[in-house]
Order: C-alpha cells, then structure tokens, then sequence
C-alpha cells in the first residue's frame, strides 16, 4: 500500500474507467459525482468498493488530501491487503456498509419521487379531462400521455434490503463489524456483498433519474406542450366565457408547487412560465391568480419570520446566554460541514453530545415561556416545540415552510389518545397526567423517595416537589422525552436531536404521522387482535350481592409523537401507575418513512409481553401461574424436550433465540408479528406449540376465526376456546341475573364485558 497527495479539484479516477486500484481517503474530502447527485466522501471512505469492472462515477478532490492506495481488481487482491490487517478489515467494511447505506437511502428517495411523478401526472390529466367536460370546452390534444406508463425497474433493491441496512448501520453495526473482521473470508464475503449491492442500487438511481429527465416535460416544457399549459389554457378559456376559473388555477397551483419540489427543472425556464401565468389576470369574481394580498402587514410579519435565523430566534426566545447562541451557531455549522454527519468518530460524538445538551435546556426554558404565558407562542418556537427544527439549512428550506405551514394545522396530529410531544408535556404541566417512569422503571414518587433516602433532598423537599409543575415537567423531558427521542429516531449511535433533511427521505406531507393514520392502524390491530387492550379492572357492588367480580374493561393507549423523522415505535410503559386501568404510554416519530402499521404491530406486541408481566408479577415466568409470559417461557426454556416439535422447528427456534440474544420476549414479538400477519390469514408461520399460546392469550376476533374453523392446524384449540368462552358467558349471565334481582343495574362496562366473551 501507497500514500499519494492529490491537489484540489484534481481527478482521482473517472467514469468508465476500468477499476485497477482502491483508494482510502487519510486527509481531506472528495466529492462522487454522477448523474444525480454529488456525495462528499471524507475520512476513511474508499473509492472503488462500490464499483465493479469499472467506475461508476467520476471522483475529484474538493481539498488538497491523502489518499492510501492498493492494487484491488478482484477478491484475491483484496485478500492479500487485508490478510493479518485488522485495521483494514475494519476500515473497508465500515466503508462497504457506509457507503451501500448512503445509496439506499438515495435511492429510497428517488423511489418515492417516481412514483409520486408518475401518479401526479396520471391524476392531473385525468382532472383536466374532466374539467374540460364539466366546463364545457374543448381538449386540447396531448400525445405525451398515450405512452406514459411507470417505470419498470430492471436494477431495483428491495424494500427488505433496505430495511436490513438501516438496521445494521443503525443498530448492530459494531457487533457485525467485530464478527466479520475476525475471519478474512467473512470480511471478505461482506465487502463484496455490499458492493454488489451498492453497484446495483446505483443503476437503478440511474434508471430513475433516466426516467424523470425523460418524462419531465409532460409536466413542463420548453415547447409549453405540456400539462402546466393545458390548464392555463382552459383557464384563459374559462374566463372569456366569465365561467369561475378557481379550479383551474388551484390545478395549476398543485403543478407549479410539484414542479418546484421534483427540483429537476431549469429555475430559469420554470421562473418564466410562472411568470407569464401570473402576468395574465383573471377577475372573474371570488377567483384571482395573484396572491392575495395580506392584511394589516401579516405578510410583511410573516416573510420576516421566515427570513430570520431560526435558530438565534430559538435561543433568544429560550433566554439563551449570547455566549451559548454562539456555541450552537458554531456548532451547527460544523455539523453541517462535516463531511459524514453519521460518522462515530470522537470529533463528530463530541459535536452531537453538546447540541444534544443545549437542545434539551433550550427546549425546557421554551416550554416554559410558553406554558407560563410569559412570551407569546411564535409559529418557529412552534416548530422546534413539536419537530425538533432549529436550522434552516438543517432540514432544507422547502421543508421549513411545509413546517411553517403545518404549525397551523397540528390539530391532525391530536386526538383523546395522540400527543404531540409539546401537548404531552403541557398536559404533565397542567396535571391531566401525571410524567412517566424513567429508565430504571421509577416513576415521579419513586424517584423523589430514592432522592430522599439518598439524603439529596429533605423529606419537606420531598412534599414540596410532589406537586411542583415545574419540576414534574423537568424529569418528564431529562427522562421519557431525552430517551424515547433518541429511540425511535432508530439510529442511536447517530442521533442529533436537530430535525435534518437527511432523514426526510420523502414527503412531510407523507412522512407525517397523524392521529387518523395512528387510529386506523389500531383499528386494523383490534380487528385482528380483538383482546389487545383489554384487561381484567374489579367491579363490585356488595349492597347487590357482588363483592368482587373481575371484568374486562377496553383501555387504548396513549400515543406521544417524538420531534423526529425515526424509523421505530417503543411501548415505553404499560400502564400510566401502579392502577391496571390506566393507558399504556406508546412512542412514535413525529415523521416517518416506515409503514406505520409494522411499527405498531411490533409495539403492541411488547405491550401484550409486558403488560402481562405487570399483572402476573413475581409470577410472570412461573408455569403453575398460566399465563401469556409463564407458558411462553416455559416453550422456549424446555424446546429441546419437547417431542411435540420437530428437528425443523427446534431449529428454528435456536436461530430465534440467537437473533433475539436469548431474550424470551424479543422471540414472542417475532412471533406475534407473524401471528398478526400471516396466521390470521390461515398462512403459517408458527409451530404447534407457539400457535397454542397465541390462540389461547391472543385470539383473533370472531369473524376470523369462523373462517379458520375448518383449517385443522387451528381446529382443536378454536374449538377449546369456544368451549371457555361459552361456560364463561354462561357464568356471567348468571351473576348478572342475580344482581337484576338483587336491584341492581347493568351498566354499559357491564354489558361490555359479557360482549367482549361473546366474541
């Protein structure tokens, strides 16, 4: 290996060059430059781990730096430079899986960004189709349109691949590292694997661009022969005829805004046709072109809020010391020139630590201007408040005004269940709930008692801060809020509290998480899993002869949205205190790009473990307690034995417990989601024995199991839990039968209760 200096701006190696050498950069930057995008590679990146026969890109020195150099133009020479080097071992996958990662989500993103192409074409043509008819007037001929059909990959990664990255450099990285390095044919193994991998996605981002660069005139076009200018066209008719032309120009509006966002159009060709559309005016009454003008100067307030720095209007706003505002501002700017933002390096941890530090006292100094009523709630204060933004060029400029606009419309992220991170800590503040238990599993009480015998405060202290606001909402946010933000971010090594663009890899508007798209994934789980957030709650009457009757009472969790764009939901408690009849507590990023149904499937699945834990107590793994955990632990600690299950499923279950680091708990969710998704529609996935348990702990709802009925995987265990159900309804009616007598009266918990055993 050889060390060689290169100049700024000079070629390290160009596209279609056949690859004969790697290089790993020591000393300064380079920039891969392709078709679609240009990557900053910094310190110990390598050029040509993601190539095959010959370069893909072009690379170029964007600073004077140092680059190792080595003979790589096949796995034999890659043998002989990492054969007894383990550092090289180390640095070359790093790099492998680093680089492979940085191009899914690349491509992740020009995924959506056709698909959402192809799909706002098709529907805006379709709706000038039918305004045309509605209007009355002739359509103007389109051909583009005839042949315009989605693109059909012929290079394309698989949504499970880019899941298996995420999660590796997110999650397990250093274990994978440490694994692979220790065997030169692993090593070897992973580096060609991600750099096929890498080589692969990289064509199809080419595929991609091909096809947006091909088809981008069908929205506009130099000639105008596009859709842009069918509706200003209609619109011009529209409005000879006096007929109102709002629709028309609301559809060149959604055009206009899509055109901008796709960020594929010559800024000078797209400012003249936007031009020459306002430049026509169309007074038909109650429908103008022009934007409205604002009133009493809101505009002018507005445009000025926008332009500030946000980040110095944060600060302020929070009390900030001047010498802390410009600690964040130098921070800031070297996060955002670092040329890996997800690096691990001390530098990089050392940036991150400090902004963490900052960004959380801000935020508690924010919150409580605002909650005090001390200082008015600005829409940018807002912003950090419920997303996590502080920085413009953080989270991209486009970005900032859909967030700007959203604060006005956060009522989407709400309901009796769902919480914005900023409406749960108000509702800590004002009492309607009391904070969560921290990490070592103590809530508010508990922690001031330990504080107490610890002697760090007084037993008159002690009374004092039970009810002290203030600092309930402090442990909420050094607690629950501090931990949950980095965990369903989903990159914990990587997470800087500060919403970045980076991880806004589609839509705001897709990548929302609302309280409706929340409500409908739990109805989906509840069609399914009937019984998933029932629990046993005392009822008693003793003046009607009932002491104690034990009913099932329906009590749905709440739901805390994270100021994040993350990849995973945690079920952070089961319940809200020491009462069974209080809400679990559920995190989810306030943004995501993962399908929000897998996310809660897992996370009700660490609810239904945990919250039978909760109940069962010290018991919760003892067999002579049945129970959801006891015979669950029981199947997986005695498998071996079992002459139930055959050699196939013994090992299943033995890979089970490896990938779940023998946890017990982590092996019923793999299951319950394959419980979930695939057993509930007669697919199977489970063994005898696990299906036994989740039959008789986690059934599935009437409906589905009238249809399994004849499958004789589930027959004879569907038909025992008829059978319990049914002496159960039959010993209900009869206590309540009683109870009318005795002049009491059913109420609706009641009547719930005895339907929830009917079905």
């Amino acid at each position: 290996m050889t060390t060689v200096k290169v100049q700024k701006n000079q070629i390290i190696a160009k596209q279609k060059e056949k690859v004969k050498k790697w290089y790993i950069v020591q000393e300064g930057t380079v920039i891969q430059c392709n078709s679609y995008a240009k990557i900053v590679l910094g310190k110990n990146a390598v050029i040509g781990i993601s190539e095959g026969d010959r370069y893909l890109c072009d690379y170029v020195a964007t600073e004077d730096s140092v680059l190792a150099v080595f003979n790589c133009e096949s796995a034999e020479d890659l043998k002989e430079a990492i054969h007894g080097q383990e550092s090289m071992r180390s640095i070359l996958l790093r790099a492998a899986l680093g680089q492979r990662q940085m191009l899914l989500r690349t491509y992740a993103g020009f995924t959506n960004l056709v698909r959402q192409f192809h799909s706002f074409a098709e529907n805006e043509y379709s709706q000038y189709e039918n305004l045309c008819a509605q209007y009355h007037l002739d359509e103007q001929s389109f051909t583009r349109m005839d042949n315009f059909k989605p693109l059909e990959m012929v290079h394309r990664a698989e949504n499970w691949e880019i899941g298996n990255s995420a999660s590796l450099t997110g999650s397990y990285l250093e274990e994978y590292v440490h694994l692979m390095q220790r065997d030169d044919n692993l090593c070897i193994g992973a580096i060609m694997e991600a750099s096929y991998q890498t080589r692969r996605v990289t064509q199809g981002i080419i595929e991609m661009v091909e096809y947006l660069r091909y088809n981008q005139d069908i929205l506009l076009a130099e000639s105008k022969n596009d859709l842009f200018n069918l509706f200003f066209a209609l619109a011009i008719q529209a409005h000879k005829k006096n007929y109102d032309v709002k629709p028309l120009l609301n559809e060149m509006d959604r055009i206009a805004e899509v055109i901008k966002k796709l960020g594929i159009y010559s800024g000078k060709l797209v400012d003249m046709r936007m031009e020459e559309s306002r430049g026509y005016h169309f007074e038909t009454e109650g429908a103008a072109y022009e934007t409205p003008q604002a009133q009493d100067g809101e505009e002018e307030e507005t445009q000025e809020e926008r332009s500030e720095d946000c980040l110095v209007h944060i600060l302020t706003y929070a009390d900030t010391e001047q010498s802390v505002i410009e600690e964040m501002q130098e921070l800031v700017q070297k996060y955002r020139d670092l040329p890996d933002m997800f690096s691990t390096d001390a530098q990089t941890f050392a940036i991150r630590k400090r902004i963490t530090q900052i960004f959380y006292d801000t935020y508690l100094k924010a919150f409580m201007h605002t909650v005090k009523g001390e200082k008015e709630l600005t829409p940018i204060v807002e912003m950090f408040l419920n997303f996590g933004f502080m920085d413009v060029q953080m989270a991209g400029e486009e970005n900032a005004n859909i967030l700007f606009d959203l604060t006005e419309h956060l009522d989407v992220c709400k309901s009796d269940h769902v919480y914005t991170i900023f409406e749960w800590l108000r509702s800590v503040y004002d009492g309607r709930n009391e904070p969560s238990k921290n990490e070592f599993d103590m809530d508010y009480p508990a922690y001031l008692a330990e504080m107490r015998k610890t002697g760090k405060i007084t037993t008159e202290q002690q009374k004092h801060f039970m009810s002290n606001r203030e600092l309930k909402v402090k442990f909420e946010i050094q607690n629950m809020f501090t931990s949950g933000n980095r965990a369903t971010y989903g990159k914990l090594s990587t997470f800087c509290p500060i919403l970045g663009e980076y991880d806004l890899i589609n839509s705001i508007e897709k990548m929302l998480v609302t309280a409706q798209k929340l409500d409908e994934s739990l109805h989906k789980i509840r069609d399914i899993d009937f019984s998933a957030f029932y629990r046993e709650v005392q009822f008693s009457d003793p003046d009607k002869g009932i002491n104690r009757e034990m009913i099932m009472k329906e009590i749905m969790p709440d739901i805390i949205l994270m100021p994040n764009a993350g990849t995973r939901s945690m079920m952070w408690q089961e319940t809200a205190g020491v009462r069974r009849d209080t809400s679990a507590r559920f995190l989810f990023p306030i943004f995501t790009a993962v399908d929000i149904d897998d996310m809660m499937v897992d996370t009700v699945g660490r609810y239904r473990w945990e919250i039978c834990r909760k109940i069962q107590g010290v018991h919760w793994n003892d067999i002579r307690e049945k129970s959801l955990t006891a015979e669950y632990c029981d199947y997986l600690q005695f498998y071996r034995k079992n002459r139930e299950l055959s050699t196939e499923a013994k090992e299943k279950i033995k890979s089970a417990l490896l990938r779940g680091r023998n946890n017990y708990r982590e092996v019923f969710v793999k299951d319950y989601q394959n419980w979930m998704k695939y057993e509930s529609k007669g697919s199977y996935r489970l063994n005898k024995i696990a299906r036994e348990i989740l039959i008789t702990y986690c059934p599935f709802a009437k409906p589905i199991r009238e249809e399994l009925k004849g499958n004789p995987m589930y027959e004879s265990a569907l038909h025992r839990l008829d059978l319990l159900n049914a002496k159960t309804v039959q010993r209900i009616q009869g206590v309540y039968d009683k109870y009318q007598k005795a002049g009491g009266r059913i109420t609706q918990e009641l009547t719930d209760n005895l339907e929830y055993y009917e079905l």
